[in-house]
């Protein structure tokens, strides 16, 4: 794991001297401002989406998992006083108690190497610019980007030729990427890190085995509704989940850390086969399926599962609206919080 790591920063090192130098042409103008903007970082960090994409690229090689797992990252951060990066944050007692050893996060959460390596890229090309909380939120976005791009092997006629026939050339097999056409959106950027954790909060994130009415209440509790619910919750068509967790509960006699796909349909697509897993009744989550089962489902989320499993894209556009609308939970913008050079510590501490 660590040569993986090593291998993904030093991809990211390169894009980081590529942003370097558009940087310094730029003029390093900087991003002021205390809304957050798509163009954040146009002028101070202008290669910063292609930093941080090469770096989970090349991540991904090695873990498949860590598009799902980042894209988690970015939900467990929000929910938990805003979108302000508290979950990266490691101990530091007495002042800082970190969020990674809650229920919710522990032996669970993961990616956090991958986002140090993006850090590090990020402060490469252009220092103290870029917040820990706007690597999560673009991480989460290239993730969805990268799992919707498919690979197929094609007929290709190169210039290896057969040995006996030469005048004839010899059809080989090259890798071939396409586009499967996944949910795209304009991240909002500006947001600043925060130096204060809250595990309180975040012992009282959304639970595998919450009732739907306390998953309401939760969403609620942070501005969304029952179709960011639904929507939100189709993140789970690709990733894996340890069994200990799913409603069988390891019933087959695995180990609890065994992992299974939660899409047993297309587990490495992102695409609304998710929720016609939903309305089999075969969803690996309990948290999933009451958004069908449960008798407070037929007037709240059933709808929404059945409109979407009927149709992809209205699922995808539903689900980048609120992506982008759980991006926007309480962000420290202006001059609140701090940029980090280091994402699990404060500066303060001077690490």
């Amino acid at each position: 794991m660590a040569a993986a790591s090593s291998s993904s920063a030093s991809r990211g090192l390169l894009a980081a001297a590529h942003c370097a130098l558009l940087l310094a042409m730029a003029g390093a103008a900087s991003a002021g401002g205390a809304a957050l903007s798509a163009t954040f970082y146009d002028a101070s960090c202008p290669c910063a989406h292609d930093v941080v994409r090469r770096v989970i690229q090349d991540a991904r090689v090695s873990d498949p998992r860590i598009p799902a797992s980042l894209i988690r990252l970015h939900f467990h951060d929000c929910f938990v006083q805003g979108c302000d990066g508290s979950l990266l944050l490691d101990d530091d007692l007495p002042v800082i108690q970190t969020e990674k050893n809650v229920p919710a996060n522990n032996n669970s959460a993961r990616g956090f190497p991958v986002v140090d390596d993006i850090k590090a890229a990020l402060e490469h090309a252009c220092p103290g610019i870029v917040s820990c909380a706007d690597i999560l939120a673009l991480a989460a976005e290239i993730s969805v980007e990268l799992v919707s791009i498919t690979r197929s092997l094609v007929p290709f006629i190169g210039k290896k030729f057969n040995s006996k026939l030469l005048a004839s050339p010899e059809p080989e097999l090259t890798e071939s990427w396409t586009q499967a056409g996944g949910p795209r959106w304009s991240v909002l950027l500006g947001r600043r890190d925060g130096t204060t954790t809250n595990v309180e909060s975040a012992n009282n994130l959304p639970s595998p085995f919450d009732e739907l009415e306390v998953l309401q209440e939760k969403f609620r509790n942070v501005n969304l509704d029952s179709t960011d619910l639904v929507a939100l919750q189709g993140a789970h068509t690709f990733g894996k989940v340890q069994c200990q967790f799913t409603r069988e509960n390891c019933t087959a006699g695995q180990p609890e850390g065994t992992l299974e796909d939660l899409d047993r349909v297309t587990p490495n697509l992102f695409d609304n086969k998710y929720y016609g897993n939903l309305l089999e009744g075969s969803a690996q989550l309990r948290s999933d399926q009451v958004m069908l089962s449960d008798p407070v489902a037929a007037t709240t989320t059933a709808p929404v599962v059945h409109r979407f499993a009927a149709d992809q894209q209205d699922f995808f556009r539903n689900f980048a609206a609120s992506m982008i609308k759980m991006g926007n939970i309480s962000p420290l913008t202006g001059s609140d919080g701090e940029i980090r050079k280091n994402c699990r510590r404060v500066n303060s501490k001077g690490y």
